[in-house]
């Protein structure tokens, strides 16, 4: 203000702190200029400041309250340092015109309007300025504009404050009453530092093949600062939005998919933002808190509201409400889903390849005349217990190392892949030539029918079980320390079905049940090593699959 720049002190939203001009404590209160400045902030205002055992906290739009807690330090009279002034009318403030202003008027016989928005916007209505002694003086714009790019250049949002002395007639405020008429009181520049966590959140996205673009109504140098800050890409284009409005939709789809940062931005210009990367086929998410973001976040295939500093209006047309207003929040309900849908695609890949293996063994028993491997109420104890019981263990997998550092799926893949048919078909060709093998060798040693379809049982449930164990790590290797760990919940599934199944081998009156007949120590290791081979040629066949697909994709 008035050629200088004046620092100001303090945590929070608490309005104390010192005010400095250089090394100096300078009395806002006795300043002219200052004085004007924190009327200007307290009353140009929608936001409210209340104090209580924690601390202050702000009602309202934080930018304000920021504003609020400054007019405080200004004045040094706490949260409320206007009360003697009473607003007669206001203009909100619109994206089209970029400012908001009110009417005060007290009880001597003053009334002002007080204008605050973006500097552009503010100094296109200002004839003059105020210098130090409260008095107007000349206004050269261009200075101003360059101060406004200085502090943009940090990462400041910049807003611009001006005044207006009318008669105390004046009751009713108008655009009229603003145009060419101002004077400029000053700038003010806020920032709020992002979050560690949202950065790291940013870099984590970037890694997982999700592009963060930052759409604000804030100035170019001020997106291009913070874009920077959190390790957005690209930051060097920044779009606006008057840039925006000469592009037709063709020109706007490149743009917005090569673009990563879009400044002095309205609602409408995110919408169409939205519209114009979703043409290119790409799934979009969006954040937004106003009333006028609805219309993005009802367009957007993820509309997320922000919880806290939300409207009411954006909370009903998103899809997602931001508990915590914070971005590392998004990223991690991305990692939870990508864990929730690996953990489905498994079940399916564990579930499908087993019964697959059993039908295929009933089945070629049948077309070839034989006994049947396994009896039909051992197939029901397979898959009324063991097959629920290891199956359940896959729905509390956590996430695969490396799940955020995968690229997103095409959004119209199927869960039941090429890739995934291939796995169907070759585990159930290999449980079919385990079981039947199992099988034939029991009969060949001269074993009774009974104890063969015995050992044709656990084999079965011997595979599913090395197969949970792969299934466990569809995208990495199994044969790590902490894949061969497990969870809780696996092995103790896997105790329960090991338990079971000695049960109904050992014990006369399950045996009665199940038909089964106790197995020898020699026959169950061998079941055993047969699903350690079993194992090592799946995994093998796992790992030249994916050095196929990273080397395709290099």
């Amino acid at each position: 203000a008035a050629g200088q720049v004046y620092a100001v002190d303090g945590d929070g939203y608490a309005p104390e702190g010192p005010v400095r001009l250089g090394e100096l404590v300078v009395d806002g209160a006795v300043h002219p200029v200052l004085a004007e400045a924190a009327r200007a902030s307290a009353l140009c205002n929608d936001a409210a400041l209340h104090q209580s055992g924690e601390g202050w906290r702000a009602e309202g739009d934080p930018m304000e309250a920021a504003l609020l807690a400054l007019a405080g330090k200004l004045r040094g009279e706490g949260a409320r340092p206007v009360a003697d002034w009473a607003r007669t009318d206001a203009i909100p403030f619109d994206a089209a015109h970029r400012y908001m202003a009110v009417l005060e008027h007290d009880h001597e016989g003053h009334a002002r309007i007080y204008v605050k928005g973006a500097p552009e916007a503010i100094l296109a209505l200002c004839t003059d300025q105020l210098s130090s002694d409260g008095r107007p003086a000349g206004l050269d714009i261009g200075s101003w504009h360059d101060r406004v790019e200085q502090l943009a250049a940090k990462g400041q949002r910049v807003l611009a404050l001006a005044m207006r002395v009318v008669p105390q007639s004046h009751t009713v405020l108008n655009t009229e009453d603003l145009e060419g008429r101002l004077t400029l009181i000053g700038l003010v520049g806020l920032i709020d530092p992002p979050r560690p966590e949202a950065i790291e959140a940013v870099a984590e996205c970037h890694t997982a093949g999700i592009r963060v673009k930052m759409i604000t109504g804030d100035h170019a140098a001020t997106a291009r600062a913070i874009a920077a800050q959190i390790g957005l890409r690209n930051t060097e284009r920044v779009l606006t939005g008057s840039e925006l409005e000469t592009l037709d939709d063709a020109a706007l789809a490149d743009a917005a998919v090569e673009t990563d940062v879009f400044a002095r931005t309205s609602p409408a210009h995110k919408l169409r933002l939205v519209t114009a990367l979703q043409a290119r086929g790409l799934t979009v998410a969006m954040t937004g808190d106003g009333v006028n973001d609805a219309p993005a976040l009802k367009r957007a295939d993820a509309g997320i509201a922000m919880g806290q500093k939300g409207s009411e209006a954006a909370k009903e047309a998103a899809e997602l409400v931001l508990a915590d207003d914070n971005f590392a929040s998004i990223a991690a309900a991305v990692r939870e889903g990508r864990t929730v849908y690996d953990n489905i695609k498994k079940v399916i890949s564990w579930t499908l390849p087993t019964n697959g293996g059993e039908a295929m063994t009933i089945v070629l028993a049948l077309f070839a005349g034989m006994t049947l491997p396994i009896t039909p109420v051992q197939i029901l104890w397979v898959n009324l217990i063991t097959a629920i019981t290891l199956g359940l263990a896959l729905a509390f997998e956590p996430s695969e190392p490396g799940t955020m550092r995968r690229p997103p799926r095409p959004r119209g893949q199927p869960l039941l892949t090429g890739e995934l048919i291939w796995h169907i078909i070759l585990i159930s060709a290999l449980f079919l030539a385990a079981v039947f093998g199992i099988y034939s060798y029991a009969i060949d040693r001269g074993y009774p029918v009974a104890l063969a379809q015995t050992l044709g049982l656990n084999m079965l449930v011997v595979l599913e079980i090395f197969h949970l164990f792969f299934i466990r790590n569809i995208h990495s290797t199994s044969l790590t320390w902490a894949a061969a760990r497990g969870t809780p919940v696996v092995w103790a599934c896997l105790v329960t079905v090991t338990a079971a199944q000695f049960a109904i081998t050992y014990l006369p009156p399950l045996q009665a049940i199940f038909g089964t007949v106790a197995v020898s120590l020699v026959d169950g290791v061998l079941i055993v090593a047969i699903g350690a081979v079993f194992f090592a040629l799946i995994e093998t066949e796992k790992q030249m699959r994916l050095a196929l697909r990273r080397s395709g994709r290099a």
